[in-house]
C-alpha cells in the first residue's frame, strides 16, 4: 500500500473545506477532479475515507492520512525555505481553549505572522478536549490540559490559568451581602460557559454550597462570558488575566474562597520542522511569561 501525496493533500483540503465543491475552488480544480482523487485514494487504501454528510467528516481510516498530509506540507515548507525557493505560505491548524484565546494566545501568533509566511486556522474547544484534535490529525499543535503526550506528539509545560470567583458590587449587594454563605449561593445566579464548564460547580462544592440549587446562565463565548459577569448577570470564575482591570477599577469584586488552577500544556506533533518548532517556541515562551507557575 502507498499513500499518494496528492490524494492525501486533497483529502485534507476536502475536510478543511467541508465539501468537495469548496475544496475544488481552493485547489483550482473541478469538483469532478476532487471526487476522482478521493475515489482513487480510497481504492488505493481499501477503506472508505469520508462520511458523506454535511459537512463531510473523516472516517477513522482517514485520520492518519490527514496527519500525513499536514506533515508533508510542513516538510515541504521547510525544504523550499532552506533551498531559497521563496516564501511558501503555509496554513497551520492549531487548537486552543477559549480563555487562552481571549487572553494571551493571539499575541505570539501576531509576532510569528510578521516573520513567517504563515496563516493560522484556529480551532477552539475546552482544554480537556483539544488533544483529541491532535490524535485525529485536525491540528498540528494544541493548548491542552493533558500532561501525557498524545501518541506521536511531544509536550511542554505552559503554566497555570488561575480562576477566581468574581461579581459586580451591585450583584454582591443584592445576592451575597451576608458574605456568600451557602444559603445565599443557593439563590444567586451563576454563569457557566457551557454544559461542560465545571469551574463554578467545583467552587460551590468547595464552599459547602449545593451546586444544583442556583439558577444558571450559559454564555458560550469567553469575551461575552466576561462581559456578562461585568454587567451583573451572575457571578463567575474568571482568569485573573481577564478580570484584572475590572478588579483594579472596582467594577468587579472577588468573592473569596478557593482559586481554581487549570494547568496548561503545549502539545505538537513530534516532527522535525523548523516552522512548527518556531511556532512552539513563541507560544511556549508567551505562556510561561504570562501564566502562573
Amino acid at each position: 500500500m502507498r499513500i499518494p501525496a496528492i490524494g492525501a493533500a486533497t483529502l485534507a483540503a476536502v475536510l478543511d473545506a467541508g465539501s468537495m465543491e469548496v475544496a475544488a475552488e481552493r485547489l483550482h480544480i473541478t469538483p469532478s477532479a476532487v471526487s476522482q482523487r478521493i475515489r482513487a485514494l480510497e481504492e488505493e487504501i481499501g477503506r472508505v475515507l469520508l462520511v458523506r454528510s454535511k459537512p463531510l467528516r473523516p472516517t477513522p481510516a482517514a485520520e492518519p492520512i490527514v496527519r500525513y498530509a499536514r506533515q508533508l506540507a510542513l516538510l515541504e515548507h521547510d525544504a523550499v525555505t532552506e533551498i531559497g525557493g521563496g516564501a511558501v505560505r503555509t496554513t497551520m491548524p492549531l487548537a486552543v481553549n477559549a480563555d487562552s484565546l481571549a487572553t494571551w494566545f493571539l499575541a505570539p501568533l501576531a509576532r510569528l505572522s510578521e516573520r513567517h509566511a504563515i496563516v493560522f486556522d484556529l480551532h477552539r474547544d475546552d482544554q480537556d478536549f483539544t488533544a483529541g484534535m491532535l490524535e485525529d490529525g485536525t491540528v498540528t499543535g494544541a493548548v491542552t490540559s493533558r500532561a501525557e503526550p498524545v501518541g506521536g506528539c511531544r509536550v511542554q509545560t505552559l503554566g497555570v490559568l488561575r480562576y477566581e470567583a468574581v461579581a459586580t458590587p451591585a450583584f454582591v449587594a443584592r445576592w451575597l451581602a451576608g458574605g456568600a454563605t451557602a444559603a445565599e449561593l443557593a439563590e444567586a445566579p451563576v454563569l457557566d460557559f457551557d454544559r461542560r464548564d465545571d469551574l463554578q460547580t467545583r467552587w460551590l462544592i468547595a464552599r459547602g454550597a449545593d451546586p444544583l440549587a442556583p439558577p444558571r446562565h450559559r454564555v458560550p463565548a469567553s469575551h461575552d462570558f466576561a462581559t456578562a459577569a461585568s454587567l451583573g448577570l451572575g457571578w463567575a470564575m474568571l482568569p485573573r488575566l481577564q478580570s484584572q482591570q475590572d478588579l483594579d477599577a472596582g467594577r468587579l469584586l472577588p468573592l473569596g474562597g478557593p482559586t481554581i488552577d487549570v494547568p496548561l500544556y503545549w502539545q505538537q506533533w513530534n516532527l522535525r520542522s523548523a516552522l512548527l518548532d518556531a511556532v512552539a517556541d513563541e507560544i511556549v515562551a508567551e505562556g510561561r511569561r504570562v501564566l502562573a507557575v
